[in-house]
C-alpha cells in the first residue's frame, strides 16, 4: 500500500494525503457493502436525501483548514464532502484510495501567507497503517506534509495535498469499531480470530461482516486458514430478520436469516464450522440471534430447524473455549514443579517435582507432558541450559542444549513443545504419544529476520508462545512484540512468517502470553504500567491494573479467565472486589520469593 507523504509528481498530490487522512479526523471511511473489494476511502455509504453542508462563507484559511479536517470524517461519495474544501482541480486529482493512515496529535502550522497565497505544514507521529479490508498494522516514525491553499472567489479552498487519507487516532476510535472474524483452523478443531476495523451505520454490518467473510482472511493467514463461506458457498438472497422482515437487520432484536447457495453440498461437519464461522462473527459485533441459517432455502442442519442457532451451539469451536485451564494452577519454586491446591502448594509427582534446577517450564493443555530449561551444572565450555521433555508425574530426558533457552510452549494438542535456542534458533520438540519418542526439528525463522540490510526482528528472541489454535506466535525480540503466523509446509517443516509489530511501549517486554484468541498480556520493565494488554493487531493497547504489584515484574501467565504474574515478592493473580468495580493484584499463598513462576498450560 502506498502511504501518504511521499511526494508524487505533481506539487499538488504531494500534500494531499496528509490531510485527506487528518480529515477523518472525526470520522472514518467505510467499507462497501457489495462483495467487489475498493479502498477505504473510496466507500459509498448509503445515499442521503441532503448533501453534506457546504463550507462556510468568509472563513480563514485557518479556520476552513480546521473544518476540512472535520468533513474528511465522512467518506461518502468519495469523501464528498471534504473535496468541497478544495479548488475543482484540486478535488479531481486527489486520490483519497492511495493509502490510509492512523496519526497521533496532529499539529497543523501555517508556514506562509502572502495576498491569495497560503501554505500549511501537517506534523504528526505515526500510529497506523489501515488496509483496504480494514486491517491494522501499528507503525513508527513521523509525518510531515505540506498543504497548499488559494482563494478562489473570494473563499480560501486548499489546492494542494498529498494522496490518501490520514487520521487522527482519537477521531479514528470513535469512528470505527474493532470487529473479529473468525476462520476455520486447519484441523476444523476450531476457530480462528481475524480482526478488522469497520466503520458503517449498524443497519449495514451484518451484510460488511458476511461480505468480508466471503472475500476470505487476511493475506498473512490464507496459507493457514480455511473459509467454509467460500466458492462455491455463497450468500443467497437478501439477509433479514428471523422472522423474514428486512428492516433495519442487526439493530436491536429479531434475529437475522441468512441462505448459503451451496452449502447443503457441505459436509455434516464442514456445515457446523460454517455455522461456527458466522455465528461468533456476528456476536462479536453484538448482532443477536437466533441465528437461522439455510443451505438453499432449507436449515442448515435440522437439529436447528425451529429454534435456529446460538452462541453455546458453536462456542466450543472459540479459540477461549480452546484454551481454558482444566488442570489447575502450578508454579515454579526453588527450581522445581509445584501445584497449588485448595490444601496448599504441593510438589508435582516424577522428575520434574523432584528436582531443583529448573528455570522455566512449561505443561501441555491436558496436563500430561511437561518441558523444562535445566541448568546443566556442567562447567564451561559446556552448554549452561538443557531443554527437557517428559510426562507429568514420570520422567524425562534431555533433547536439546544451548547457552540459553526460552520458556518453552505446548501446542494444544500437545504435539510439540516450542522454544528458542541461544535467541535464533527455534525448535519444535516433537512428541510421538503412541511411542514416546520425541524428534527435535528446526523451525524456518527467515522471514522473521528478514535480510542484513532491513530485518523484521532486530535482536535474539527472549520468548515466543504459540496460540491455542496453532496458527499464530507472540514473540518478544530485543524488548518489542511482534505477532507472526505459523504456517506448516507439505514436507513437514514449519515455517514462521508476516512477523507484526504489536505493542510500541515505552520499556522493554520482559514476558508476554495469550489472552485469549485475540489479545495478548504483555509485562514490561518499569515501575508505571508494568503490565498491559494489546490486541493481536496492535490496536487497543490497555494498562492493566498495578494495584499490589512491586515491580520488576518477571513473569506473566494467562488464561482466558485468569492472569497471574511473578513480581519481587512471588506470584500474584488478578482479582476482581465483588463489592466495587476494583481490581487488584493478590499474592498466592505459599508462592512468594523472587525464585517462583505462574505456570498454566500452553
Amino acid at each position: 500500500m502506498t502511504m501518504p507523504g511521499a511526494r508524487t509528481p505533481r506539487r499538488f498530490a504531494v500534500c494531499a494525503t496528509l490531510l485527506a487522512a487528518l480529515l477523518v479526523l472525526g470520522g472514518c471511511a467505510s467499507l462497501p457493502d457489495s462483495s467487489s473489494p475498493q479502498a477505504l476511502g473510496t466507500l459509498n455509504r448509503e445515499p442521503t436525501t441532503e448533501g453534506p453542508p457546504p463550507p462556510l462563507p468568509g472563513r480563514d484559511p485557518d479556520l476552513l483548514l480546521r473544518d476540512f479536517l472535520q468533513a474528511t470524517a465522512d467518506p461518502t461519495n468519495r469523501h464528498l464532502a471534504a473535496r468541497q474544501y478544495m479548488t475543482p482541480a484540486a478535488s479531481a486529482q486527489w486520490d483519497d484510495s492511495a493509502g490510509t493512515l492512523i496519526v497521533d496529535k496532529p499539529d497543523t502550522l501555517r508556514e506562509s501567507r502572502s495576498g491569495d497565497q497560503a501554505t500549511y505544514v501537517i506534523r504528526a507521529q505515526r500510529v497506523a497503517e489501515l488496509a483496504p479490508d480494514g486491517s491494522y498494522r501499528a507503525v513508527e516514525g513521523t509525518v510531515e506534509n505540506k498543504i497548499e491553499m488559494t482563494r478562489v472567489d473570494g473563499e480560501w479552498r486548499i489546492d494542494e495535498l498529498p494522496d490518501g487519507v490520514v487520521m487522527d487516532k482519537t477521531a479514528f476510535a470513535k469512528s470505527y469499531r474493532r470487529n473479529v472474524l473468525y476462520f476455520a483452523d486447519p484441523s476444523g478443531a476450531s476457530v480462528v480470530p481475524d480482526l478488522r476495523w469497520i466503520s458503517v451505520p449498524k443497519n449495514q454490518l451484518t451484510q460488511r461482516l458476511l461480505t468480508l467473510l466471503t472475500e476470505g482472511s487476511q493475506p498473512a493467514l490464507a496459507a493457514v486458514v480455511r473459509n467454509e463461506l467460500a466458492a462455491p458457498v455463497t450468500l443467497r438472497g437478501p439477509i433479514t430478520k428471523a422472522n423474514g422482515d428486512p428492516d433495519e437487520v442487526g439493530v436491536g432484536l429479531g434475529g437475522v436469516r441468512i441462505d448459503f447457495a451451496g452449502a447443503s453440498e457441505l459436509a455434516p461437519r464442514d456445515r457446523e464450522l460454517l455455522a461456527a464461522q458466522v455465528v461468533l462473527t456476528l456476536a462479536a459485533a453484538d448482532i443477536l440471534g437466533p441465528y437461522m441459517l439455510l443451505a438453499d432455502g432449507k436449515p442448515l442442519d435440522d437439529r436447528f430447524a425451529a429454534n435456529g442457532w446460538s452462541v453455546a451451539d458453536v462456542e466450543h469451536f472459540g479459540p477461549t473455549a480452546v484454551a481454558q485451564n482444566r488442570i489447575g494452577l502450578h508454579a515454579l519454586r526453588d527450581g522445581a514443579l509445584v501445584q497449588v491446591t485448595d490444601s496448599g502448594v504441593v510438589n508435582a509427582p516424577g522428575y520434574f517435582g523432584g528436582v531443583n534446577n529448573l528455570r522455566s517450564i512449561a505443561l501441555s493443555p491436558d496436563g500430561q507432558l511437561v518441558a523444562a530449561v535445566a541448568e546443566a551444572g556442567r562447567p564451561a565450555p559446556e552448554p549452561p541450559r538443557t531443554l527437557m521433555i517428559g510426562t507429568y508425574g514420570g520422567g524425562a530426558f534431555p533433547v536439546a542444549e544451548g547457552d540459553t533457552i526460552s520458556r518453552p510452549s505446548w501446542t494444544a494438542d500437545g504435539g510439540a513443545a516450542w522454544a528458542v535456542i541461544n535467541g535464533d534458533r527455534v525448535i519444535r520438540a516433537v512428541n510421538d504419544r503412541g511411542t514416546g519418542n520425541v524428534s527435535v526439528r528446526d523451525v524456518d525463522t527467515s522471514a522473521l529476520f528478514g535480510s542484513p540490510s532491513a530485518p523484521a526482528l532486530r535482536g535474539p528472541i527472549t520468548e515466543l508462545r504459540v496460540s491455542a489454535t496453532g496458527v499464530r506466535a507472540a514473540i518478544i525480540a530485543d524488548g518489542k512484540v511482534f505477532v507472526a503466523v505459523v504456517e506448516p509446509r507439505p514436507d513437514g517443516r514449519y515455517v514462521l512468517t508476516s512477523p507484526l509489530p504489536i505493542a510500541v511501549l515505552s520499556t522493554s517486554a520482559v514476558s508476554l502470553n495469550w489472552l485469549g484468541g485475540d489479545r495478548i498480556i504483555v509485562a514490561r520493565e518499569g515501575n508505571v504500567d508494568p503490565v498491559v494488554t494489546v490486541a493481536i493487531d496492535g490496536s487497543e493497547q490497555v494498562s492493566t491494573t498495578s494495584q499490589n504489584l512491586t515491580p520488576p515484574v518477571r513473569v506473566v501467565a494467562a488464561s482466558p479467565t485468569t492472569q497471574y504474574v511473578a513480581d519481587s515478592r512471588g506470584v500474584l493473580g488478578l482479582t476482581s472486589n465483588e463489592t466495587s468495580e476494583l481490581r487488584y493484584w493478590t499474592e498466592i499463598p505459599g508462592l512468594s520469593g523472587s525464585d517462583t513462576a505462574p505456570v498454566l498450560p500452553g
